[in-house]
């Protein structure tokens, strides 16, 4: 069976708990825009619902905002330009930090040659900030490609994101894992055909997961065993995810795909 290719990466949520600081950067943005709205954290989490910070936006003034329901797009990009800003403010100043193993594991694939990609319906600018804050210029030359960006595709739970990333490679599905934290972010990438590995963040608890091919607390570091929850894995095996485990999962799961034929041919 042909081996893994790629690591896919979502980014807000998966490699690090940034929606906090999503929330924070949007209230700061409204008050300097002397607007009185203020996100709360369970607020904040239904809007969730609603994938990429600009339709988020429009989404709220829309039906929580009736007054201003009309509000010029130009007023919308305004305010998402400064939240935009604030984001990479706040994060400069590290308060969202990687989650266990991400690091470790975007190492370990570059070390072995696979490509390292980020898909994300955020903006760009989100994505380049994080990795700047935590890894530096260098983390930066780690990534291959970063692929999306606000308004670029249809949001989550759309495909798009992933099959542009796939497009990117030129690679198929069953070359790559994605690596998400909730359940649009999962169903993008189980409709693109990528095998994907949940980590689910603050605000994704409550998600279905059926679908993905692991759920695990997190990657896993030094000291800090990831907990398997779901789906493939090794349960008391391993502490961390790595290159090898995920090349052994998947050849393991290929195998088991190949059993499943129709007249002498794989169902997948």
């Amino acid at each position: 069976m042909a081996p893994i290719k790629a690591l896919i990466f979502d980014v807000d949520g998966t490699l690090a708990e940034t929606e906090e600081v999503h929330r924070l950067a949007f209230n700061r943005a409204f008050a300097e825009a002397g607007l009185s709205w203020v996100w709360e954290p369970d607020f904040y989490g239904e809007l969730l619902a609603v994938h990429g910070g600009r339709a988020r936006l429009v989404h709220f003034i829309e039906h929580y905002a009736p007054p201003m329901a009309e509000i010029g797009r130009q007023k919308v990009d305004e305010l998402h330009a400064a939240k935009t800003r604030l984001f990479a403010k706040l994060v400069d100043r590290r308060l969202a930090r990687p989650r266990p193993g991400i690091e470790r594991l975007i190492d370990d694939a570059r070390s072995q040659g696979l490509a390292v990609v980020l898909a994300t319906t955020s903006s760009i600018e989100n994505a380049e900030a994080l990795i700047l804050a935590n890894f530096g210029l260098d983390g930066l030359e780690k990534i291959t490609a970063i692929v999306g960006g606000a308004g670029a595709v249809r949001p989550k739970p759309a495909p798009d994101v992933y099959q542009q990333a796939l497009a990117r490679l030129d690679l198929t599905p069953r070359a790559a894992i994605v690596f998400e934290d909730n359940g649009p972010g999962l169903a993008a990438a189980t409709a693109a055909g990528i095998r994907t590995i949940v980590t689910p963040s603050r605000y994704a608890g409550g998600d279905d997961f059926s679908t993905a091919f692991a759920v695990l607390s997190h990657l896993g570091d030094t000291f800090e065993p990831y907990q398997h929850i779901a789906g493939v894995g090794d349960e008391g095996g391993t502490d961390m995810v790595t290159v090898a485990a995920l090349q052994r999962w998947v050849s393991d799961d290929d195998d088991m795909l190949g059993l499943l034929t129709i007249g002498g041919k794989p169902v997948y």
